[in-house]
């Protein structure tokens, strides 16, 4: 659906505006008119050229934690809500983010709730954060809610710096390699090959195979730079079409060393978010719902959904993942005693605890296994680009 922007004045007789999605005109007078604002113009809103997979308008996590545990202590010192949300405006960098604020902040003064204010902006505010805040706002418990939210947020931001960790490593050695050996190929193995062409050596067959590969890359080597930042571009697109997603996520759990990892990762994801919703008071389906897009790959996506189902049925949890995908033994067997005892999201939240220290674990052990093997092989590759160099002057120095 299209953005428009509008300006318009709320119940207060202040002129307000900013950017909203709707399928019309109308429908977005309309909205705004339920938020008693009497609209003075709508119009398209402004915005250059965005490749979708391209895009990067997003909120940090970071900036979220830092946002929703300032919010808690300001509505916990009795400031009123409109002017806790204009003093974090104030105070942001993001501009994006400033501008949600400025959004958010002006539809509460129109009349909306917190909750339905952010909703209307997914990119900063997810549906877990909106149905947390939904319910903080229905118990009058919102900074206690919002509390919740900030170390929610700073645990899953801890848990993706470790995936990082485990990725960048492997990821710089390897383009660390492929730089080295290009530009061995297009400056330091010619200089090579031109003394020996003017001396007549006989090339061994290693040597005459990398002279041909430089050779190869002095010719085409910008076909070569525009090739791999293509297949780079290509499967960041082929990632974000549906079919893309289901095949690499299958696949990445698939993989060796990295698969197990990935696995734990999302576990805690699963574990940490059902717990915080079931403790913020929403109901099990909704729930579910949420956790599912959290897990971070479809195939566990799928296999979440498919247990809501279940429940749906009327199937206890423990039963329904059981049936509905390959769970950990051990969490199907904590959430059977946090059911049975009423403790679900002590249980869950546990879960989440174990599962992050094994993805502690599983990130150093994965780093140690990596090191000398990445090591062995840019050694090498570097070894026996130098080594094909030495072997005709071997075969000069018999020959004389």
């Amino acid at each position: 659906m299209p953005t428009y922007a509008w300006k318009g004045k709320n119940r207060y007789g202040d002129t307000v505006g900013g950017e909203r999605v709707a399928a019309n005109k109308e429908e977005l007078s309309r909205l705004l008119q339920k938020d008693q604002i009497q609209v003075l113009s709508v119009g398209a809103a402004k915005g250059g050229f965005k490749i979708p997979f391209l895009k990067r308008e997003k909120v940090k996590l970071k900036d979220l934690a830092v946002y929703s545990r300032q919010l808690s202590v300001l509505i916990d010192a009795e400031l009123p809500l409109i002017q806790s949300l204009g003093i974090l405006e104030e105070q942001q960098k993001n501009i994006y983010f400033r501008n949600v604020i400025k959004t958010v902040k002006e539809d509460v003064e129109a009349g909306s709730t917190l909750n339905q204010a952010k909703r209307k902006h997914p990119k900063a505010f997810d549906d877990l954060y909106c149905n947390l805040i939904a319910s903080g706002e229905q118990s009058g418990s919102l900074d206690v809610m919002l509390r919740r939210l900030s170390e929610f947020i700073e645990k899953n931001a801890r848990l993706r710096a470790k995936v990082k960790q485990a990725m960048i490593y492997p990821v710089a050695i390897s383009i660390f390699a492929v730089v080295v050996t290009l530009f061995m190929l297009w400056k330091v193995i010619p200089i090579f090959a031109n003394i020996f062409r003017d001396l007549g050596a006989e090339l061994p067959w290693l040597t005459a195979a990398v002279v041909s590969m430089s050779d190869f890359i002095q010719k085409y080597i910008l076909v070569i730079v525009a090739g791999m930042v293509g297949l780079v571009l290509a499967f960041r697109f082929y990632r974000s079409t549906t079919a893309g997603r289901w095949s690499t996520d299958k696949l990445l759990l698939k993989l060796p060393l990295f698969g197990k990892l990935l696995h734990k990762v999302s576990m805690t994801r699963v574990t940490r978010t059902l717990a915080t919703l079931i403790s913020g008071g929403v109901p099990m389906l909704e729930a579910l719902k949420i956790t599912s897009t959290t897990a971070g790959n479809v195939v566990i996506e799928k296999e979440i959904i498919e247990a809501r189902k279940l429940v749906s049925e009327g199937k206890t949890l423990n039963e329904s993942f059981k049936q509905a995908g390959k769970f950990p033994t051990m969490m199907l067997q904590m959430i059977n005693v946090g059911e049975a005892t009423g403790t679900l999201d002590e249980m869950l939240s546990k879960l989440a605890a174990f599962y992050d220290e094994e993805v502690d674990n599983s990130v150093a052990a994965l780093l140690t296994v990596l090191e000398p093997i990445m090591m062995v092989g840019i050694g090498g590759i570097v070894g026996g680009l130098v080594v094909s160099m030495y072997l005709p002057i071997f075969s000069l120095m018999k020959a004389l």
